[in-house]
């Protein structure tokens, strides 16, 4: 793919409607801490995310994300706590732009075996720090929200 090709397409890419994803913001229920996952890509840190799910509400696709990437088991609320923005990147060095429908989940368990265990490395963090460690403004937004 030429540069002026991937430039073009990725102005293309960047200026049409975010795509959305559902996301779990996992709240530890006795401690008030929240709950990271690396990316299998980069390693940063994030929560569980993904895509809705044909036959689930958005707030069990979150759950569901929360239990393949991160071994949760809980509660998940039923009402969006909040949203944030990313750009998503694609083959070739394209991205394209994401908004994340976050629902909080309130942590029963963590399992040791789940879908993703293999993949990701997972940590509790108090709020602030959760926030301090993520890169997204929005997201570190929502941390900041919890302590309200």
């Amino acid at each position: 793919m030429t540069n002026a090709f991937r430039l073009a397409l990725g102005r293309i890419l960047g200026s049409r409607p975010p795509a959305l994803q559902v996301g779990a913001l996992c709240v530890h229920r006795v401690t008030g801490q929240v709950l990271l996952i690396t990316s299998r890509d980069t390693g940063r840190w994030i929560i569980p995310k993904g895509w809705p799910m044909n036959g689930h509400s958005v707030g069990d696709a979150a759950l569901r994300e929360a239990w393949e990437e991160a071994g949760v088991r809980g509660a998940v609320s039923r009402e969006a706590f909040g949203h944030y923005g990313y750009m998503k990147r694609l083959g070739d060095g394209l991205s394209t732009p994401i908004r994340v429908q976050v629902h909080l989940v309130e942590v029963d368990d963590l399992a040791t075996e789940f879908p993703e265990s293999a993949e990701r490395d997972r940590q509790w963090f108090a709020p602030a720090d959760a926030a301090s460690r993520v890169e997204e403004a929005e997201l570190k937004s929502l941390f900041h929200k919890l302590k309200a």
